[in-house]
């Protein structure tokens, strides 16, 4: 156990942030899921937007690295743009 105030004072900005992180990061998971779980182009595409949101946020926090959160972007898109591809 950390015997200086700052010790336990970093213990406890730890604990916080580290639920912070986990929280945001459950929900990116949770809308990454839905955007592949969707067949339909239109509403796979309004889900794809909420997932830039969650992870332009996630990004500018810097909870996950902004290469990291261009790599999922990308190939988000290409899946959405693939089911645009399937309805033509």
């Amino acid at each position: 156990m950390a015997h200086h105030k700052s010790a336990l004072k970093r213990i406890r900005q730890n604990r916080k942030l580290r639920i912070y992180n986990r929280m945001n990061k459950k929900m990116l998971r949770t809308a990454i899921k839905e955007v592949m779980s969707e067949k339909n182009f239109a509403e796979a595409s309004e889900k794809l937007n909420n997932a830039y949101k969650i992870l332009d946020r996630i990004a500018a926090h810097r909870i996950l690295h902004r290469n990291n959160v261009a790599n999922k972007k990308s190939r988000l898109a290409k899946y959405v743009n693939s089911l645009h591809s399937k309805e033509d």
